[in-house]
């Protein structure tokens, strides 16, 4: 009866874990991102697709993407740094099992029989003894720290899981960020290159009229250096797309050398029409970089249990069972055979102070942790506010742009109709037509920002990793 109540008394305390027990933490207090309601073309509340950069509707666009997607090393790092994760967690659970070790120990021995009695009945003085013995020990999680180490291994790895997610996130929005900006280069040198070849045209023509008289040499050089002004801005516009065609290479996992097959212009891009916006209390359990926080504050809350229980009296039972003899015939005959079996109970009395403060540090690393914590969500409330802000002007931007060229295109009409009538110069209709280009040039890089401001808001909401179950890291 005595014997049951102990047992029944061990196994109340092992049921026990001393620590606090983590509980995620509370949501945004608010429905909204910005100061003012989302303007139209925003679905609020609702959830982002997986594959978000289909909304572009771009199938070179998506062979890039699934090509990074299966040849990344990011990826494949962060994947095997899961698996590592995972691992550990099993590991840590063999704590909860008794450890069970064997052995096995032959040594050759000679007794000093002339001085000291004889080990072995027989009196032989040379001998060989063998040994084997089965040793079981056992600690009793009996304030819960064990369970508390499994899960403070079990947070980093669900932390490791999370940056897996950022990993995908991350690759998907650079890559598509990258055709993005090609596109717009491309459409940009396209466009500057018409603006150079109307300038050395008029060049050619101010060159003719001073061989003429009719103009002076100061005309000449004024156009001398507009060309080279139109000029000037060609370089780094390649330069830039030479760099993007590098950086599309190394995310699909390939050399610079092998850069992918695929081209992007802005007319192939579709901007995406009703971009989904969701709240910001769903926000906290999509954003990878807000649950790897959250994550991290439960590696934090459990480490403080593990600190506690370190504060506390240890209780390890030990058995051992085995035979000794100097033959293998009758190494468990009986006389030959031994066993062990015990308990200890073990407390630090003294040593510093050090189990203390640990305690203490643990209690400070779990604050700084929730503070921490706090500062992602906010700073993922604010990538959203800012993406949203950036849209809305974005598409100010394209429709001014969009305005300009139309209003270009129309005086480059009227200029080719007075030049028909003989009211205006040659000169005239090549600056009419470097002025549409210029305003093809600019809406160019306004459509551009337009088309990377959205694909920012996509990943800033969380990119849906979540909805597809092939991809859930």
């Amino acid at each position: 009866m005595r014997t049951g109540i102990v047992g029944l008394a061990i196994l109340g305390l092992t049921a026990c874990a001393v620590g606090p027990d983590f509980k995620p933490p509370h949501s945004p207090g608010t429905d909204r991102y910005t100061a003012t309601a989302l303007p139209q073309g925003f679905a609020s509340g609702a959830d982002v697709p997986y594959a978000w950069w289909k909304l572009y509707e771009c199938p070179a666009l998506d062979a890039l993407v699934d090509s990074a997607l299966q040849g990344n090393p990011t990826l494949k790092a962060a994947q095997s740094a899961l698996r590592q994760a995972n691992e550990l967690v099993k590991a840590q659970r063999a704590v909860l099992f008794p450890t069970l070790q064997a052995s096995y120990a032959p040594t050759r021995e000679r007794d000093a029989v002339g001085t000291l009695s004889p080990t072995l009945t027989s009196a032989q003085p040379l001998f060989t003894l063998q040994t084997a013995q089965v040793s079981v020990s056992y600690l009793l999680d009996v304030w819960g720290g064990s369970r508390r180490q499994i899960e403070s291994a079990q947070a980093l790895a669900d932390a490791q899981r999370y940056e897996l997610a950022a990993a995908y996130l991350t690759l998907t929005s650079n890559v598509v960020a990258a055709a993005i900006q090609e596109a717009s280069l491309r459409a940009q040198i396209q466009a500057n290159q018409a603006v150079v070849s109307g300038a050395r045209d008029g060049l050619e023509i101010l060159q003719k009229q001073l061989a003429l008289g009719s103009i002076a040499q100061t005309a000449v050089m004024a156009q001398e250096a507009a060309l080279a002004a139109a000029e000037a801005q060609l370089p780094p516009l390649r330069k830039q797309l030479a760099l993007q065609r590098d950086l599309l290479a190394v995310l699909a996992g390939r050399s610079p050398g092998e850069p992918p097959a695929q081209t992007f212009e802005l007319t192939a891009l579709s901007i995406p029409k009703d971009l989904p916006v969701s709240l910001p209390s769903a926000l906290v359990r999509q954003r990878p970089d807000v649950l790897a926080a959250e994550a991290q504050v439960h590696y934090a809350s459990a480490q403080v249990g593990v600190a506690t229980a370190d504060l506390l009296p240890q209780l390890n039972l030990t058995a051992t069972f085995g035979g000794a003899s100097t033959t293998l015939s009758t190494l468990f005959a009986g006389g030959n055979t031994f066993w062990t079996a015990g308990a200890s109970l073990s407390q630090t009395l003294f040593a510093g102070g050090a189990n203390w403060h640990h305690k203490l540090a643990a209690d400070a690393a779990l604050d700084a942790a929730g503070a921490q914590y706090r500062e992602v969500v906010l700073t993922a409330l604010q990538n959203v506010a800012d993406t949203l802000n950036a849209l809305q002007f974005d598409a100010e931007a394209v429709a001014a742009g969009q305005r300009a060229e139309q209003a270009a295109r129309q005086s480059l009409a009227a200029t080719r109709a007075s030049l028909t009538q003989g009211s205006i110069t040659y000169l005239d209709l090549l600056n009419a037509e470097q002025a549409q280009a210029q305003a093809l040039a600019n809406l160019a890089q306004a459509r551009g920002s337009r088309l990377a401001d959205t694909a920012a808001l996509l990943v800033a909401l969380g990119g849906g990793w979540w909805n597809h179950p092939e991809h859930q890291p």
